[in-house]
C-alpha cells in the first residue's frame, strides 16, 4: 500500500551519485600549448578586434550579427576590428609572457617572433617559400604517385584504414618519407580546420613548369590544348579548372603571377591531385603569353557571355587551341579579350547571366573533347 516503507526492493540511497571530475587530466592535456587567447584576439571569432586583416568568414559572422541585432533592437555582440594590437612587437604587449622582459625571451634575448599573433592551432598566412600541408586522401595519394617531393606524412591516430591509406603509407615508406602519427586534434590545428580526412602530406612550394617548355610539350601532341586563366583569384576555382583540364586532355594550364590564385594546399585539394599530373605555369604577362601561343600556331579563344561564336559551332576546337577563362567577377579583361582570336559563349536556356569560372571551363573543355573524339 502507499507509504509502506517495508516494501521489498525499496531504494535506500539517493538517485544522484557522487560528482565525478577529470582529476586534472584535462588541465594536464593543455600543458605546453600556451595560453588560450580571448575572443577579441581570435581571428575566427565574431568578437575579433585585432589589427591584422579580417578573415572573410569572420567579416560574414560580424555582418550576420549586425543584421540580427538590428532586427531585435539591441546592440550587436561583435568586436571592433583594428582597435586591438594583435602583433608580436619588440616593445612587449599582451603577447609577451610575464617575467620575460620587453624582448619576450629569457635573459633579455629576443624571441625572433614577428607578424600576426593567431589563436593556438590557427595558421598564419605562410610565405610563398614556406612548405605547404597537402590534405585529403586523393590529393595525398596522387601527389605520392606523381613523386612530388615531400618531407613528412602526418596520419591521425585511429584513422579508418582503406586501400588509399594503405597505399599512402606504403608509398611514403618506400620513398623514405617519415610517417608521423599524431592526434586528430593536432592535425586539425595544423590544417586550420580544413577537412583533411585524417591524412596530411608536407610538400615544398609548388614547382611551376616553365611556360616555353609547356607550350613545346603541348605542340608535340596530336591535339594540343592549353588553358589560360585571366585573373582567377579563388584557389578552389583554380583547382577545379586543373581537374577539368586533366579530365579532358589538356596538356597544361597557365596563370598570371600577380593578382591571381597560385597553387596552394586549397588548390591542390580541389584538383583532387590533378595538379600533380597537369603542368601549371606562371607567366609575367598573360597578354604577351597568349600572343606567343598564337605565334606558335594556337588558336586563342576566350569564354565570354557575349561572345561572337556559339560554343557548339566552334570549328577551331579540333586544332591547336588555347581556352581562356575570365575571372569570377569581371570576366575577360579588355587587353586579353582583344588578344583572343575570337570569343565564345556557352548557350544557356535560363535567365542566369553567367556560369562560375570553373564550371564554364569544364563545359567548354568537354565540348572540345567531344568534337575531337568525333573527328578521330
Amino acid at each position: 500500500m502507499a507509504g509502506n516503507s517495508q516494501r521489498r526492493g525499496r531504494r535506500l540511497t539517493s538517485k544522484a551519485g557522487a560528482p565525478k571530475g577529470s582529476g586534472g587530466k584535462n588541465k594536464d592535456s593543455l600543458a605546453g600549448r600556451g595560453r588560450t587567447l580571448p575572443a577579441d584576439e581570435r581571428p575566427w571569432h565574431k568578437g575579433y578586434s585585432g589589427t591584422e586583416k579580417l578573415p572573410q568568414r569572420t567579416a560574414w559572422k560580424q555582418d550576420k550579427e549586425r543584421r540580427a541585432a538590428a532586427e531585435e533592437g539591441r546592440a550587436p555582440k561583435i568586436g571592433q576590428p583594428g582597435s586591438k594590437d594583435t602583433t608580436w612587437g619588440r616593445g612587449g604587449g599582451r603577447g609577451v609572457p610575464a617575467g620575460r622582459g620587453a624582448t619576450g625571451g629569457r635573459g633579455g634575448k629576443p624571441t625572433g617572433r614577428s607578424g600576426p599573433r593567431v589563436t593556438p592551432g590557427r595558421k598564419s598566412n605562410p610565405s610563398k617559400d614556406a612548405p605547404e600541408l597537402l590534405v585529403g586522401r586523393n590529393p595525398v595519394l596522387e601527389a605520392l604517385r606523381a613523386n612530388v617531393p615531400a618531407t613528412a606524412l602526418y596520419t591521425a591516430q585511429g584513422i579508418d584504414m582503406d586501400d588509399r591509406i594503405n597505399e599512402i603509407i606504403r608509398t611514403a615508406a618506400d620513398r623514405g618519407i617519415a610517417n608521423l602519427e599524431i592526434s586528430r586534434a593536432e592535425l586539425d590545428r595544423m590544417t586550420g580546420g580544413v577537412l583533411h580526412q585524417g591524412v596530411g602530406l608536407q610538400v615544398p612550394p609548388f614547382a611551376y613548369q616553365p611556360f616555353e617548355d609547356m607550350v613545346a610539350a603541348a605542340l608535340e601532341q596530336q591535339a594540343p590544348l592549353l588553358v589560360a586563366l585571366d585573373g582567377v583569384t579563388d584557389p578552389r576555382n583554380l583547382g577545379a579548372v586543373i581537374r577539368s583540364a586533366a579530365a579532358f586532355g589538356a596538356q597544361g594550364v597557365f596563370v598570371p603571377e600577380r593578382r591571381a590564385a597560385g597553387i596552394t594546399a586549397t588548390a591542390w585539394r580541389t584538383s583532387a591531385g590533378a595538379a600533380a599530373r597537369v603542368p601549371v605555369a606562371q607567366v609575367t604577362n598573360l597578354t604577351r603569353s597568349l600572343k606567343a601561343c598564337r605565334d606558335a600556331g594556337f588558336m586563342v579563344v576566350g569564354l565570354d557571355a557575349d561572345g561572337d561564336t556559339d560554343l557548339y559551332n566552334l570549328e577551331a576546337a579540333v586544332g591547336p587551341l588555347v581556352v581562356v577563362v575570365g575571372s569570377e567577377g569581371r570576366g575577360l579583361s579588355r587587353l586579353v579579350g582583344e588578344t583572343c582570336d575570337l570569343t565564345v559563349s556557352i548557350p544557356m536556356i535560363s535567365e542566369v547571366e553567367s556560369l562560375n569560372a570553373s564550371v564554364a571551363a569544364a563545359v567548354a573543355l568537354a565540348e572540345v573533347a567531344r568534337r575531337r573524339s568525333v573527328e578521330q
